[in-house]
This record gives structure tokens, sequence and C-alpha cells, in this order.
């Protein structure tokens, strides 16, 4: 019984990030570098696409085949099978021959490119007689300025149903870059989000171990504290600030912390307060002074000095060449 139990224990998750910080880490995400690609691969086919260095997302519409990654075990698919890949992974899709085998199927190699608002399509076989119909997505996504899934290192695999409607905002995403009518790219980025979201949601109740493998978001303390962050960078944090909306003591949040990020607190801070500065800078709807205040800057002089220490240049400099920019 003992043994059981044990069994039972290690295969599921033991950590996870509490309702209420997800949701507020979820109203802040942002995708970008939105890139899609459709696979057909008939039966008796074999489909690879060469690897890219951002993460992929594949969502298999219809059929049945499986997909291949270097170094792990055959994933199934069957219609609803989703699986989001960490940077650097090629892939192959395969559809068994008239004899339900895996051998013997004609190679179809592929490079996808990295174009955002365009959709590629690959074909292995007849295209009128896909067995696999595969919808990929190459994104980049941020909390404040931590990107989770560039930091996966195993692939995340879930089964969704039609139900979830997953398969919809995919083939309109797809549909709106086909109309190339003006936004169809932020359409489309926006509803491969929801598609994200979908999957962030399903960690609060996902019994599969990929939920502890989001190194920010696999301590919920540490979690709850970063979502602070994120939601009111112009606070005025400290370590014991912070550690206090943790819920740990001082050393034991700086040890989790750095578990979880690689850095310091004060660091990721003022990773976040940067990309808010640029974003606040790029709409050039408030002074440079009015941006250091919502970044938690008291002086003009000390905003710069971190701006150009992140940056490389100061705000002023940053402003100018996003205006040259928009008159292009």
């Amino acid at each position: 019984m003992n043994v059981s139990k044990k069994t039972v224990l290690t295969q599921q998750p033991i950590a996870r990030i509490g309702a209420t910080e997800l949701d507020r880490l979820m109203a802040t995400l942002d995708v970008t570098y939105l890139a899609l690609t459709e696979c057909l691969v008939s039966g008796g086919n074999r489909l690879q696409l060469r690897d890219i260095n951002i993460p992929g997302m594949h969502y298999n519409l219809s059929g049945h085949g499986r997909l291949l990654v270097d170094g792990i075990s055959p994933i199934e698919l069957r219609p609803h099978t989703l699986v989001i890949l960490p940077p650097r992974h090629p892939i192959r899709l395969e559809a068994a021959n008239s004899r339900g085998e895996f051998t013997n199927l004609t190679h179809v190699d592929c490079k996808p490119q990295i174009q955002p608002g365009t959709l590629q399509r690959f074909v292995a076989g007849d295209a009128n007689t896909a067995e696999i119909v595969l919808i990929c997505g190459y994104f980049k996504t941020s909390f404040g300025s931590i990107d989770i899934f560039d930091r996966i290192n195993t692939p995340i695999v879930e089964s969704f149903t039609a139900a979830d409607r997953l398969d919809q905002k995919l083939k309109d995403a797809v549909a709106e870059l086909i109309s190339q009518e003006v936004g169809s790219g932020a359409m489309s980025a926006a509803l491969i989000k929801q598609v994200l979201v979908t999957v962030l949601r399903r960690s609060l109740a996902s019994q599969n171990l990929w939920v502890e493998r989001f190194s920010t978001l696999k301590d919920p303390q540490v979690a709850r504290a970063f979502a602070d962050m994120v939601a009111k960078p112009s606070s005025p944090h400290t370590v014991v600030s912070l550690s206090q909306t943790s819920g740990l003591s001082r050393s034991a949040f700086m040890v989790r912390f750095r578990e979880a990020f690689g850095t310091s607190p004060m660091a990721v801070l003022r990773q976040i307060r940067m990309r808010h500065a640029a974003t606040l800078l790029e709409a050039d709807t408030l002074s440079i002074d009015q941006v250091a205040d919502a970044c938690g800057y008291a002086s003009r002089s000390s905003f710069f000095r971190a701006f150009q220490k992140s940056v490389g240049g100061d705000p002023s400099q940053f402003r100018a060449a996003a205006r040259a920019r928009e008159m292009r």
C-alpha cells in the first residue's frame, strides 16, 4: 500500500500556482512574434519541421498519427491533442501506411520561417487526403519580463475536446492571416493568446507533471510576489515587502526566488520596470517624468541611469527612435 501511494504521489504535481495569482499573471500575458503553419500529412508520409529558436505550439485538428521529438517517446496524435515544445526542438509528424505501420514512410523536410503575420503551409503526400491536419504556432510570451514557455525543458502534452473550442480559435487565426485585412496579425495574436490562457488554466487541475516545469510558476508563494511586481511596477517594492507578500521569511524568499528565476528579486523587478517603461515611451502619451513615476522611480536621474544600463540608451533617445519608426 505504501509503495502504491508513493507511486501515485511521484506521478502527480506537488506544487501549482494558486488561482488568484494565475489570474493576475494571465491578465498581463503578452504574445509576440507570432507565426503560423498549417501541416497536412497523408497516410504513409512523414513531415519533418526543422527546429526554431522559439517555443512552438502544435494542435492536431483532425486525424491520427504520431509526433516524434528526439529523446522522448512518440506522442500519439488524436483530434484535439495539443503539444507545446521548448525552443530548438525539431519534430516529425508521421501518418501510418495502409497497414497501420510507421515504416517505409515517404519523408518531406521543411524549414518554418519566422515571419510575423504570415501563414505557411507544408504538405507531405496528398493534401486532399490528409490523415493529419495540424496547426503550429510559434510564439513568444511574457509575464512582465519573463517568458515562461521559453523556460520549459520538456514537452507539454494535453488532450482537449471539441467543447474547449481551441480548434475554432486556431482556425479563426489562420483565416485572419489568409484574409490579410487590417489588424489580421493582431487578431491572430489575440486568438493564440486565448489558446495559451486555456493551457495555463488547465495547470490548475492537470495531473500531468508539466505543471511543475514552469520554473516561474511552480512555487505558489514566489509566484504570488512575482504577480504583485507585474501588476504594480510603480509600487515601492523591497525584498522585505515582497517576502511579506509571499508569506515567507526574507532569507527563504531570497533562496526560493533565485531557484525559480535564476537571479534576485530586485533584478527581476528592474527588468519588469524597464519593459513597462519601454512600452510607455513607445506609446508617447506621458512625459518622461511621468513614465519614471509610473515605473517606481522617485527621480528622473535614477530612472535615466537604470534605463541606460538596461537598454543601452537614455529614455529620450529611445522615444525619439520609436517616433522615427512610426514616421516611416
